[in-house]
């Protein structure tokens, strides 16, 4: 609500105006310093107002308001210290749920629901959520006189669909009964009448709006709903409940798509047809395919869901009669009739799943840019907001501009493939920005393997990567020429910095999600001495490569992100996260906060690391400079002094033996649910008991270690066991289940 600073002068008579403007506008200036600091009053003013409404407060203003009402914050698993960090902010945003304190005496008054269970769930922990009852799938003998049908079914094994819901959240078959209770701690129970669960959804979906689909070289009418090329299952996207007392279940949750839930039974002359549900396909809803001028000529589109077959494609064996086309939510595949192929190419939106906003994706960023910078849109499927269609006329342009705008933003505002390789280079003070405008996810790759994208850059000069997919090439950084005394006279690139970015690990990917070129790096750092900045991202391998180690040593800065080497068991050179050609260590001084990093490092020095995971070994060159504090290191690392880490304080205990000293290293070692980008559960930490508790609770806060440190799910746990337990009728047990 801030005013104009001129806002007190435009009170006073026209008189003194004029008579100030004669004398050069003193008043007017004195005026506007006053203003100032009245404006300060009054935005505070308001604020404190604002303050008084649980909505509207600030959020270290949440605990106070929580406490006027009888609010019990949980303080477990470590408490906020008053930092005015983000971290701090979102540290607290999880220990004191705005949303749990403005329902607190509604969930009073629905103590003992179970509904009031789910909405537990998402207050506290932010997690979708679906409550069940356990007795009601207990095996019992019924009364004839009140039959319950549906309940105590045994397995039917003409219907596939409650097989294959066996043990999910929407199990319907009859269970014995289980003596364990679901909140134990050792190991959890289900089926007993005194027991509840509820089943937590971690991932979260997000969405890929009209991209261009992965079509086969050897068979042009398939296609894959990723752009890389892998299997990617689709995932339905969340509805609303209808009330509050509702029970959660498939199209209420971010539940992946099956293909039975896909289909649609239909009659049709006396024959039952199987079409695409109308819950999951078509514009504005879990998926839909375009297929310009098919199957015929001015075709209408998106294909109509009566045209779309629900098949596993598996095999890629099944064709679809003509004017049809095939999908397989649970694989992301489409097939084609072989005689009647998109001659315009095939395009889908879609929901896939992830643990965070990390990496590119169509989610929201602050976008931010210097001030007097030239704005540059790059679009292909809008015509009307293009201004150019492909990134290197954008270049082109800034290029002849330069002298005028040595500061610009390249922005593509969709979410299309754009197959080009850049050269990039930056003249004295110059400052660039390739970004991916909010909300979008558009891809970069090449025409062949052997074109990538190539910076350079003279003193001073700046660049910014941000919101972008990068795939089948990496970045290669090169600095002046050694032997090239004028260019060496320019100096070097200042700055990269690489923001919610995926430098796709292995270029591009199998079916399987393997990666194709394991062996390549995602970035190269050739005889430079630039700065680079990692934030929110997920890459390969990072080489550093110099002909002259004289020179100061490369400063790489990695924050809440994924450096991934394609494996963390692999043993050849291929396996380096960071590195150099050869044995020998790379010429660089690495900066590490709350990263997983699957591969070996082996670098000059580490000036930081916290709250990271470091699956392969770490090799450094000066041991005497930095420290690694509260990290999973293997223990035959050289490192520099290490503060709180993982597996050491496990070992280094004198009573143990020898032999229950490696049973405790093996304990802790990180387990992950999946150690391949692609998947929806990528780099995710297993729970317990696979998972140890020294990881996931290992933090300098508590929190677990490695990239999603930020999400703070033992905090969430922690807080959503302890109002389970709360709000739980008196003689039952409420126990809590992960199903992602």
């Amino acid at each position: 609500m801030t005013q104009s600073p001129d806002r007190l002068y435009a009170l006073l008579p026209a008189v003194y105006r004029l008579r100030d403007a004669e004398q050069g506008y003193p008043l007017k200036a004195l005026m506007a310093v006053i203003a100032e600091q009245v404006n300060v009053v009054e935005d505070d003013i308001t604020q404190l107002y604002d303050n008084w409404f649980i909505e509207t407060s600030q959020d270290w203003v949440v605990p106070y308001i929580g406490d006027l009402i009888g609010y019990r914050p949980i303080y477990d698993l470590g408490q906020n210290q008053g930092g005015s960090t983000p971290i701090d902010l979102e540290r607290l945003r999880i220990m004191v749920p705005r949303r749990e304190v403005a329902n607190t005496l509604h969930y009073r008054r629905r103590k003992g629901t179970l509904s009031l269970l789910e909405q537990l769930a998402n207050d506290v922990a932010g997690w979708p959520a679906r409550a069940v009852e356990f007795y009601r799938l207990l095996g019992w003998t019924q009364e004839l006189n009140y039959q319950h049908p549906k309940r105590g079914r045994t397995a039917d094994l003409r219907k596939m669909q409650p097989l294959k819901q066996l043990g999910t959240p929407f199990d319907t078959l009859a269970h014995t009964v289980d003596v364990r209770r679901p909140d134990s701690g050792r190991g959890q129970g289900r089926f007993n009448i005194p027991s509840a669960g509820v089943f937590a959804f971690r991932l979260k979906t997000y969405p890929v709006t009209y991209s261009p689909a992965m079509g086969l070289q050897n068979l042009p009418h398939d296609f894959t709903f990723s752009i890389l090329g892998n299997n990617s299952p689709l995932y339905n996207l969340p509805q609303p409940e209808p009330s509050p007392t509702h029970i959660a279940d498939l199209l209420n949750l971010p539940t992946p798509i099956e293909r039975r839930e896909f289909e649609n039974p239909v009659l049709a002359d006396g024959k039952e047809h199987i079409q695409a549900s109308d819950a999951y396909y078509g514009e504005g809803k879990s998926l839909v395919v375009w297929a310009p001028d098919w199957p015929k000529k001015g075709a209408p589109q998106p294909i109509p869901r009566q045209a779309v077959i629900p098949a596993d494609l598996s095999g890629w064996q099944y064709f679809p009669p003509r004017n049809y086309v095939a999908v397989d939510p649970e694989l992301g595949r489409i097939a084609f009739n072989p005689g009647q192929v998109p001659r315009h190419g095939v395009y889908v939106s879609y929901h896939y799943a992830f643990s965070t906003e990390m990496g590119s994706g169509e989610y929201e960023r602050s976008l931010s840019q210097p001030n007097g910078a030239k704005l540059y849109r790059v679009c292909k499927t809008h015509p009307e907001a293009r201004t150019f269609d492909t990134l290197g006329r954008a270049l082109d342009a800034w290029t002849a501009e330069r002298a005028s705008y040595p500061l610009a933003v390249i922005e593509i505002c969709d979410s299309a493939a754009y197959t080009e390789s850049l050269t990039i280079n930056l003249l004295k003070n110059e400052y660039l920005q390739i970004r991916a405008a909010d909300t979008t996810r558009p891809t970069l790759r090449p025409s062949d393997y052997s074109e990538n994208i190539l910076i350079s850059g003279a003193q001073g000069s700046r660049l910014l990567l941000e919101g972008l997919l990068i795939a089948g090439q990496n970045i290669q950084v090169y600095g002046p020429d050694p032997e090239d005394a004028e260019a060496r006279a320019q100096g070097d690139l200042c700055e990269i910095a690489i923001h919610h970015c995926t430098l796709v690990p292995g270029w591009l990917l199998t079916h399987e999600c393997e990666p194709k070129r394991p062996a390549d790096p995602s970035l190269e750092l050739i005889n430079t001495r630039v700065r680079i900045e990692i934030e929110h991202s997920i890459l390969g391998s990072i080489y550093v490569v110099t002909d002259e180690v004289a020179n100061e040593p490369v400063q790489v800065s990695l924050s809440d992100s994924i450096l991934d080497a394609t494996g963390s068991e692999c043993e050849g050179p291929e396996c380096e996260a960071l590195g150099t050609l050869g044995p020998v260590l790379a010429h660089a001084t690495l900066t590490i906060r709350r990263c997983t990093v699957f591969g070996r490092v082996y670098t000059h020095a580490i000036e930081l690391a916290e709250d990271s995971i470091f699956m392969g070994q770490v090799k450094v060159g000066k041991r005497q400079v930095g420290c690694m504090r509260f990290c999973y290191v293997p223990a035959s690392s050289r490192t520099p002094r290490r503060y709180h880490c993982q597996p050491d304080l496990v070992v280094n205990v004198p009573e143990l033996s020898t032999q229950d000293k490696k049973a405790e290293e093996m304990r802790v070692h990180p387990q992950f649910n999946s150690t391949r980008y692609g998947t929806p559960d990528y780099c995710q930490l297993a729970s317990a008991p696979a998972g140890a508790v020294e990881i996931r609770q290992g933090a300098d806060d508590e929190s677990e270690m490695g990239a999603f440190h930020n999400l703070f799910n033992p905090q969430r746990e922690a807080n959503l066991r302890t109002r389970l337990d709360e709000f739980t009728p008196a003689g039952m047990d409420c126990g809590l289940f992960f199903a992602s």
